[in-house]
């Protein structure tokens, strides 16, 4: 479709794909290989939600009934296909779209400034419902201001923001607008899995950390996988916390942007020739997973945990201990339905996984196990056991990195600790900003 005068990028009309397959249920972690299976599907049959879930807050927006032709368009900050974040989305809408065959789609990806210079995620929202879109999904952080500037635009459109938390009655920045809302699924479970997967694999005890932009959702992620990793290495290596290594190095944003950014490759290439083993990722794109493999080629003893996408564990199945991913399928169907039949309501959706059926259609999180894990993999199968009893990692005595207290002995962090946390926790190596 040709640029509109402003010079927006031309979105993208989708064809509607194939329903996606059955995952494996939570046990599979115990036992059996990495399930490779296309990523999203819809939520639980009896329409009910996995645990987690925060409570809608303000008033529906003003819709009629079901409209015939419902759109929805998608502004993506990265590619739609970077085996990452982005792709996670898309795969998600599309799985959801294929069940909704009155319900089109359009996209436009890579809107950020490297990309797509002096263009604003607003104007491109303009674009998509000037052509028709009835919702507009906003998939970064990095477009706040944009979400709340389209759904002051366009009161009779609903806006979804991911990662935000405008809508948050309860957090630092709520503010009142009826047709804006806010999901995000808790990934912090399945990061403490990434960081035990991790502390299980690796042979060294030095584990890297590939970091985006340092902010509190970052950092939170971060940590998460810390103390998980932390928790691994005493209970199921036996071994102490101080032998244990954590490093994050930051290169600056979600993906390489040259001249920006630090080069991801040659980050995660340092990591590798000095010692470290073990590499997570909390980009968009797969260069920890790329550069393992090209390690692991050149007789490197190198692994690595994924994020983000199901199907992370193709790109080196064999060195891979597993993937942390987000099926947005359930929260994007729970939307559109709500959206195109008049009853949506502002609300901030922060979504854990769903213990009964980790990988399966309705949890919003889940994390698939990789080859690489060999043995251990019962061991972690044993900590998500934990974790699905009530395993609390975020609890005291912690402390943050510069010393000061976290949280006291025997206290567990309040959402909005976890949410807004100001420093990364001491134990790991690496700056908090």
């Amino acid at each position: 479709m040709t640029p509109r005068p402003l010079k927006l990028p031309a979105a993208h009309a989708v064809p509607r794909p194939a329903p996606a397959s059955v995952l494996a249920i939570a046990l599979s972690l115990l036992a059996g290989a990495c399930n490779r299976s296309s990523t999203g599907s819809s939520p639980a049959a009896d329409g009910s939600a996995a645990p987690g879930a925060l409570a809608p807050t303000g008033a529906p927006t003003a819709e009629a009934a079901p409209t015939a032709g419902y759109k929805v368009g998608m502004v993506l900050v990265g590619p739609y296909n970077d085996k990452g974040w982005n792709q996670a989305h898309y795969d998600g809408i599309r799985s959801v779209l294929a069940k909704m065959p009155d319900v089109s789609f359009e996209y436009v990806d890579k809107v950020n400034p490297a990309d797509r210079p002096n263009v604003k995620g607003s104007q491109v929202a303009d674009d998509l419902i000037s052509r028709g879109a009835r919702l507009v999904v906003y998939n970064s952080d990095d477009y706040k201001d944009d979400a709340l500037e389209t759904a002051r635009k366009h009161p009779l459109v609903t806006v979804l923001h991911v990662s935000g938390d405008t809508a948050w009655k309860e957090g630092k920045n709520y503010k009142s607008q009826a047709n804006l809302g806010n999901i995000m699924g808790r990934i912090e479970t399945a990061k403490h899995i990434s960081g035990c997967a991790a502390a299980l694999g690796t042979e060294t005890g030095k584990i890297g950390y590939l970091g985006p932009l340092v902010n509190d959702e970052t950092r939170r992620l971060v940590t998460a996988a810390y103390l998980g990793a932390r928790h691994c290495w005493e209970t199921y290596r036996k071994k102490k916390p101080e032998e244990l290594t954590f490093k994050v190095t930051w290169i600056g944003f979600w993906f390489n942007i040259p001249g920006v950014t630090l080069d991801p490759t040659k980050v995660a290439d340092d990591f590798y020739s000095s010692g470290f083993d073990v590499l997570l990722t909390g980009l968009d794109t797969p260069e920890a997973a790329l550069q393992a493999k090209k390690a692991s080629g050149a007789g490197k003893q190198v692994k690595y945990v994924h994020y983000d996408h199901k199907a992370g564990c193709d790109l080196a199945p064999e060195i891979c201990l597993g993937v942390a991913y987000y099926n947005w399928a359930p929260l994007y169907r729970d939307a559109i339905e709500k959206s195109r039949g008049g009853k949506y309501t502002s609300e901030f959706v922060w979504q854990g996984p769903d213990f009964r059926d980790l990988n399966g259609e309705a949890s919003v999180v889940g994390f698939v196990p990789g080859d690489a894990l060999g043995e251990r993999k019962a061991q972690l199968g044993a900590f998500v056991v934990a974790l699905a009893n009530g395993l609390e990692l975020f609890k005291g005595p912690l402390k943050f990195q510069d010393g000061t207290e976290f949280l006291k002995d025997g206290e567990a962090a309040t959402p909005q600790q976890i949410w807004y946390l100001p420093q990364l926790v001491k134990g790991i190596t690496g700056p908090s900003k």
